[in-house]
């Protein structure tokens, strides 16, 4: 008897942290890792970012090797890639990773992966490498295919930029967008374009409104949002689900509890992103 198809797409998150990691003993329930999602779409994986997050994804992967992967880059900054030199299925043989990203400079893909994201300081040689990695490289604002899987991109409000993607499989999406900084006077329309109707947006609420706008040490033009931003960027756009994501590292768990009874009161189906957690999309 042939096996139906899977008709399963959950989101995963295993780094939830912006700028830099964050262990300790106030950050453990919802984890000091940085940006790692990874999406499950029937017999697809799709992974965004390259934070430290990514190194227990590919730990938890050890039993399903070989793997095939789709990985996705927002942006180069750090906490975005400090985890790819610690990601095991790269370093293996028989695991085919394809690698999609906008690099800057005008460059490829696979010439930044190799000279810049493996940089020279990664404590990894370059020549650890087994897995077959290919590369392809993404203009901000297209839209490509993985078979039936539908991914929409594009920029965002950030310093040196950024790429936000946008998931659609059989009727159902999921937005990653983060990182990226509202505007004062106006909703960001490349936000609300990919963010419509969707089952979760995934956004970059790095802040408080008091901690952006705090005139002692004000947070504006450093390219992160606030959950009170969110919540607004949310309902204009119809969305099923909110995950507050890219957490303020120095927010202890304590104060992140506090601050998902707020968002969860401003918007219903709101949560914060913590590591491991699990979201079907039905």
């Amino acid at each position: 008897m042939e096996s139906s198809p899977s008709s399963e797409f959950v989101v995963q998150f295993w780094g939830v942290r912006g700028s830099i990691p964050s262990p300790g003993k106030e950050t453990i329930r919802y984890g000091g890792n940085t940006s790692c999602v990874e999406m499950r779409i029937a017999d697809k994986r799709l992974i965004f970012d390259g934070g430290t997050g990514i190194r227990m994804l590919g730990k938890n992967l050890k039993p399903q090797l070989p793997i095939e992967a789709y990985w996705f880059f927002t942006h180069y900054h750090w906490d975005h890639i400090q985890g790819v030199p610690f990601f095991d299925p790269a370093f293996l043989e028989g695991n085919l990773l394809h690698i999609h990203g906008a690099a800057p400079d005008g460059v490829s893909m696979q010439q930044h992966f190799k000279e810049r994201v493996l940089h020279l300081n990664s404590p990894v040689p370059k020549r650890e490498i087994q897995a077959d990695l290919k590369f392809y490289d993404l203009i901000c604002g297209d839209t490509m295919t993985l078979g039936d899987i539908t991914i929409e991109t594009s920029p965002l409000n950030h310093p040196n930029g950024a790429m936000g993607y946008r998931v659609t499989w059989q009727g159902r999406s999921a937005v990653y967008c983060t990182d990226t900084e509202h505007y004062p006077d106006h909703l960001d329309e490349n936000v609300l374009n990919l963010a419509r109707d969707a089952d979760i947006l995934i956004y970059d609420a790095m802040y408080t409104d008091q901690e952006y706008h705090n005139p002692k040490s004000p947070k504006v033009g450093w390219g992160h949002s606030t959950w009170q931003e969110g919540v607004k960027l949310a309902k204009a756009a119809g969305v099923k689900q909110l995950a507050i994501f890219h957490h303020e590292p120095n927010h202890s768990d304590d104060m992140l509890d506090e601050i998902a009874i707020e968002v969860k009161s401003a918007c219903e189906g709101s949560f914060l992103a913590k590591e491991g957690l699990i979201i079907p999309l039905i």
